[in-house]
This record gives structure tokens, C-alpha cells and sequence, in this order.
């Protein structure tokens, strides 16, 4: 383990006393001044039981720790550095034993944990062992029964036609993984937990496809190539999000540190799950006829505990990155408790959100820019008519019908081009300022949208919280971000989806 010594500025007060006794100076000589110096120093010895005897050790105000069991003291005797292993008191066999287990358990530990991650991360790291352990366990036995299918093993087999299905299926697979990593390029920002869940999900669902190909061998070209689909779709989204996950972990820029332990944890979980998948195999040997049947029964069960590690271990990935949905979680916090949260919060908040459908609240607030399709009140009009060049961005209303018919409004906060992240922060806080005044009177608004009558009270009241919610953003914004620099959020950049990013420019008519 690698330390340094920095010596302090003060001077100790039998600093003197350390110094050997002087003879007479000779005369300077480079040759042999350098020598001497060096030989002061290099007298460096190490032991167990102390000093040497008839000397008056001088204790130096530090101590090394080499690893959890090895801490050792340094004592000046004169003229050399004496190094004693300093520990718990006592020499029973109990503390023998007691010792080698903690040596055992630190090596572990420095094994698979990096030396500087976040509190989560040995969390994380659990239910990822839950994971890969099943996960590996589950591919084997598809593995096999692919192979079942396939003939492999038996005389009636074709090489050839097996060879060229195995190739057909995988260029398929592959081909698909592009379209789908460049379709979904921003997801992999904006909604990491829940696209890696969803993809999950459907990598556990390609397994009980190629379990079926031994029941269904005349169709092993379809449900083998639908398969390695869906496993090409998973595999990429866990190579883009990948870096984002260990990043979250990370303390003090050492994501390279983290990235080599999860690919030592990723190995030896697998193993794992490779012994487990053959004491299965071991224990149906003599049961071949049922063997392909027992796989049905023993997948749900890997399956459960396949997406339930995914899922826990998710939960305790806290990302600092901004996007939209946790800027908006931040700014609730703010302005209905009066403090920014911390990642933890706001991840437990958040959720994996699988089907996309939480956090739906009234008066919605979008990011993106005006559409020809949607509905824009009169009274909201007025006020995108008094945007200026040195606005950043501009905030209205829109409605639009559900599939109920019923009229749906909105909060649409647009973005300049050339807008940076203050001003996305400061547009959306100032749209949640809005949604909170509209919320104490919703009845009435209820009313105005529904009937869609712009009365001379409703045109003056909303530019009236459009403006005061505008100043009470102005007024804040500093002091919000320096709260979330200071919870660890990276304020620097706002992660937006595709239709997020879209910006209008200012024309002076």
C-alpha cells in the first residue's frame, strides 16, 4: 500500500538531542559529504519487539498502516529508524485466529471493492452476485437446451445446417443491436434504470424462448433468432449504461479502479452460476426424459431471482447527472420543503419506473417546443408575444385530448438555441413555481380550459403568475445551485431526451 511522509513545519523541542555528537568539521568534500548523509538515513531496521536495549527511543508522531492487520510505528534511537508492529494486546491462538480471519476477509474485500466508492456500492454489489449467479445459471441450461434441438449429440444430426442456423441467428441479432443502440442513443441518459430493467426483462424472456427450441425443433431457426435478439438489445444497453453505473460509484475520478473490480466480480459470479447450472445438470444425469421438462420448472424461479437482484441492485445506484425528471423531483423538494435532496433521495423517488407510468401529476410540465397539433390557449399566446432577445427561453400552456376525450393541460417550457443549464434550471423552476400557483386555484382553471372561455379575469391573471413566477426563479436560482453543488449534483449539463433538445431561435419581426 502506497504512503507518503510529510514532515511538519514546526520544530520539535528535543530536536537537538537527536543529533548525534559533532567531531570536527574537515574540510568539505563533495566525494565524501554525500555519503555521510545517506548513511544517517539507510540505517533503517524493523522488529517485533521493540527497540535495542541502552537507548532513549525517540516516538515519531506517526503510523503506517499497511493493511488492516499490520500497523507499524516508527521510534528514532539515535542514530537509526526502528520499525515496531504495533497491534492488539495479547498473543492466544484465539488472536492468531482471530487475525488471519480478518487478513482473509480484507483480501476478499480489496478483491472485488475498490478502495474509494460511494456507501452504496457494496449494496449494489450483493444483489449484482444474485444476479450474474442466475443469470449464468439460466444461459447454460438454454445453452443445452438449444443443443437438444439442434441434434448435437446425436446421430441424426447435421453440422452443416446446424452451423449455418447458429450463423443466421447471430448476424440477426447483431444487425438488430445496432438499429436499437442508435434509435435509443439519448434513452441510455434520460432513463437509465428503467431501460435497463425493460431490457432485462426481456433478456430473461429470450431464455424461455431457447428452452423451448428442444419442444419446438422444426421452428429452432425462429425462436432462436427472436432470442438472440432480444439478447443483442440487452447486451447493449448494459455496455451503454454500464459506464454511467460505475460512474455514480465513484469517488475521487477512480472509475478505472471500478470498472476492473466489476469485471472480476462479473467473472467470478458467473463461475458461480456455472456450478450452479452443473449440480443441476448432476442431479437430472439420470433422468434425461424429464430433464428438458424440470428446466420449465426451474425457470421461473431463476428468472424471479434474476430481475429481483436487477431490481434491488438498481435501487441503490444513486446517479448525481441531471435530466428532466430529476430536476423536476429537486425543484418540488425546494420549493415545497425548502432544501435541495440528496442522489439517494431522489433515486428512492424516482424508482425504476418499468412501465413509465409514475409520477403522473396534474398539470404536467414538458420540455420541447411548440407543435402545430397542440391546442394554445388565447391568454397563453399573449404572453409568447412578449418574448424579447434577451429571453432564453419562454413558458405557456397547451392542451390536448386524451383518449377520453377530456381536455389534458400542460406546462410547455421551450428552450433558445444556445440555451445553457442555468437557464433550463431556471426555466423549469420557474414552470414549477406556475404549476404551484395554478394548483391552489385548479377548480377554476378546471373550468376555463374545459369550457375554453378567456374571460377578462383569466387574461390578467395569467401573465401576473407568469411574471411573479419568473422573478421568484430569477431570485433563487443562485442560491439553489449552490445548494445542489454542494448535495454533489452535476449541474454543468442537463440530460434531455431527443424531443427535449429541440430549440426555437428569436426573430425580430
Amino acid at each position: 500500500m502506497p504512503f507518503s511522509l510529510h514532515p511538519t513545519t514546526t520544530n520539535h523541542p528535543s530536536w537537538k538531542n537527536l543529533q548525534t555528537p559533532k567531531s570536527p568539521t574537515p574540510p568539505t568534500n563533495p566525494k565524501t559529504l554525500f555519503p555521510r548523509r545517506i548513511s544517517a538515513f539507510s540505517s533503517l531496521t524493523t522488529s517485533d519487539g521493540g527497540v535495542a536495549k541502552g537507548s532513549v527511543p525517540i516516538r515519531l508522531p506517526f503510523v503506517v498502516v499497511r493493511g488492516p492487520t499490520e500497523v507499524s510505528r516508527f521510534f528514532w534511537s539515535g542514530n537509526c529508524l526502528h520499525e515496531v508492529a504495533t497491534g492488539e494486546g495479547g498473543g492466544a491462538h484465539v488472536e492468531f485466529d482471530g487475525r488471519l480471519l480478518r487478513a482473509c476477509g480484507s483480501a476478499v474485500w480489496d478483491f472485488f471493492i475498490p478502495r474509494r466508492v460511494a456507501g452504496s456500492y457494496v449494496e449494489y454489489v450483493k444483489w449484482k452476485l444474485l444476479h450474474r449467479v442466475f443469470s449464468s445459471a439460466l444461459q447454460v441450461l438454454a445453452t443445452q437446451a438449444m443443443f437438444a434441438a439442434m441434434g448435437v449429440g446425436f446421430s441424426r444430426s447435421l453440422p452443416s445446417a446446424a452451423a449455418l442456423n447458429w450463423v443466421l441467428k447471430d448476424g440477426l441479432g447483431r444487425l438488430s443491436r445496432c438499429i436499437y443502440t442508435a434509435s435509443l442513443a439519448s434513452a441510455f441518459d434520460t432513463n437509465l434504470k428503467r431501460v435497463r430493467f425493460t431490457t432485462s426483462v426481456l433478456f430473461v424472456a429470450s431464455i424461455w424462448l431457447e428452452l423451448l427450441t428442444p419442444a419446438f425443433p422444426q421452428c429452432f431457426l425462429l425462436l432462436a433468432t427472436i432470442a438472440n435478439i432480444s439478447k443483442q438489445i440487452s447486451l447493449a444497453c448494459y455496455l451503454a449504461t454500464r459506464a454511467a453505473v460505475h460512474q455514480s460509484f465513484a469517488i475521487g475520478d477512480n472509475l478505472g479502479e471500478i470498472s476492473a473490480k466489476a469485471q472480476i466480480q462479473t467473472v467470478c459470479f458467473d463461475i458461480l452460476g456455472l456450478m450452479l447450472a452443473a449440480l443441476v445438470n448432476l442431479l437430472t444425469e439420470n433422468h434425461r426424459r424429464q430433464q428438458a421438462g424440470l428446466h420449465y420448472f426451474i425457470y421461473p424461479f431463476f428468472a424471479a431471482m434474476d430481475l429481483f437482484g436487477i431490481y434491488q441492485g438498481l435501487k441503490h445506484v444513486h446517479l448525481q447527472t441531471l435530466t428532466k425528471d430529476r430536476l423536476e423531483i429537486i425543484l418540488n423538494t425546494w420549493i415545497e420543503c425548502g432544501y435541495v435532496p440528496s442522489p439517494a433521495e431522489v433515486s428512492e423517488k424516482e424508482g425504476i419506473n418499468f412501465l413509465g407510468v409514475k409520477g403522473k401529476c396534474l398539470w404536467p410540465i414538458r420540455i420541447g417546443c411548440l407543435n402545430q397539433k397542440d391546442q394554445i390557449p388565447k391568454w397563453s399566446i399573449k404572453t409568447i408575444q412578449c418574448i424579447t432577445d434577451e429571453d432564453n427561453y419562454f413558458v405557456c400552456m397547451k392542451i390536448f385530448k386524451g383518449l377520453t376525450r377530456t381536455r389534458q393541460p400542460s406546462i410547455l417550457l421551450s428552450m433558445r438555441e444556445g440555451a445553457e443549464a442555468v437557464h433550463i434550471i431556471t426555466g423549469l423552476l420557474q414552470a414549477c413555481y406556475i404549476r404551484r400557483a395554478l394548483l391552489m386555484k385548479t377548480t377554476r382553471w378546471e373550468i376555463v380550459i374545459e369550457e375554453s372561455c378567456a374571460t377578462d379575469s383569466t387574461m390578467e391573471d395569467w401573465p401576473v403568475i407568469v411574471e411573479d413566477a419568473k422573478k421568484s426563479a430569477e431570485k433563487d436560482v443562485s442560491d439553489l445551485i449552490e445548494q445542489m453543488l454542494g448535495m454533489g449534483w452535476m449541474v454543468k449539463n442537463i440530460l434531455l431526451s431527443t424531443q427535449e433538445q429541440t430549440r426555437y431561435n428569436f426573430v425580430c419581426d
